[in-house]
């Protein structure tokens, strides 16, 4: 879990762009409804957060409009959202994958980190490498000896090109010695999971949701492993990559609230200590495990600004690295 005592890290320009907005002179906000971008389809991990955040804010906030914006593993919702007047009615349920990943994955985003002004980190998404219980094999160690023994038959779906879950299945390809398996990118987790079910697609990479974990225990979908160091609490008979064998397979996305830089300072500190409320009752913090997340404490402005930072500079190697970038 992400707290101020492990965020000890050197705060680079993304921070001071987003702490340097303009003064507040505007009349009282909010005297609207907020428009809140998700830039995923509906049903998936960032659109779970950002419905549970929704609702519980609205007594504060007033009425928060969700807009799902899929497609392009979600560059085309954040460009959207980095585009918007900062004027605190569009926000964004961003994730590392939005403002970390697809930057360094792709020269054409049309956006940058510092095109944001952090105001909360809420949650963390754990990515699993999951199989349709036709394919043999109960772990990782065996998944890979599949493969190899059948080259050129496997294939994965993810979210979307550039997105946690995708990398965490070319990451497994990379580990285990399996780069034939193909990936097959879709708009969205939610709109895969209808081809993992009936086995179109025989391998998905995606985070967990307590969606995922139903079809698992109703053996629809079989989870091999979670992609993180500890068991998840929502759900301890899942083995974790490192109990698999495959220690370096870690894959955790962070996932947030943002508004377009320049966002008045008192609607920014508004929101952070809306958010903080939020995530200090249980009952909030409850929905997010049961959702399957690992619900974040005492990370707000400045402590996300500096997670984004460092995020960015431990991922955009390994993106260079791995061949995946796009000019």
């Amino acid at each position: 879990m992400l707290r101020r005592d492990v965020l000890k890290l050197a705060l680079g320009s993304l921070a001071g762009a987003a702490l340097a907005a303009p003064a507040f002179a505007q009349g009282p906000w909010p005297d609207r409804a907020i428009r809140l971008i998700v830039p995923r389809s509906a049903g998936g991990v960032l659109d779970i957060v950002a419905r549970q955040w929704a609702e519980w804010v609205k007594g504060s906030l007033g009425s928060i409009v969700i807009e799902n914006q899929g497609g392009g593993g979600g560059i085309i919702g954040t460009a959207m959202a980095a585009r918007s007047a900062p004027d605190g009615y569009t926000l964004l349920l961003g994730s590392t994958s939005d403002l970390v990943l697809n930057p360094a994955l792709n020269s054409k985003t049309n956006y940058e980190a510092k095109d944001f002004a952090p105001i909360a980190t809420m949650a963390i998404s754990v990515a699993a490498i999951i199989v349709h219980p036709s394919v043999p094999a109960q772990n990782l160690k065996e998944l890979a000896a599949w493969a190899k023994a059948n080259p050129n038959k496997l294939s994965y779906g993810s979210a979307g090109v550039g997105t946690m879950a995708n990398l965490a299945g070319e990451l497994f390809k990379s580990l285990a010695g399996t780069p034939d398996i193909v990936h097959i990118p879709y708009k969205g987790a939610a709109g895969g999971y209808a081809d993992l079910i009936s086995g179109q697609v025989p391998m998905f990479a995606s985070n967990i949701t307590d969606q995922m974990l139903e079809l698992h225990r109703a053996g629809k979908v079989r989870i091999l492993a979670v992609a993180t160091e500890q068991r998840l609490a929502i759900a301890p008979e899942l083995p974790t990559t490192a109990e698999a064998g495959y220690p370096e397979l870690i894959a955790k996305l962070a996932l947030g609230l943002f508004a377009p830089a320049g966002t008045p300072e008192p609607i920014l500190d508004q929101l952070a200590e809306v958010t903080r409320k939020a995530l200090d009752e249980p009952e909030f913090r409850g929905k997010l495990v049961q959702a399957g997340f690992e619900p974040v404490l005492g990370v707000g402005r400045r402590e996300t600004a500096e997670f984004i930072t460092a995020e960015h500079k431990r991922w955009t190697p390994i993106v260079m690295s791995s061949g995946l970038r796009t000019q």
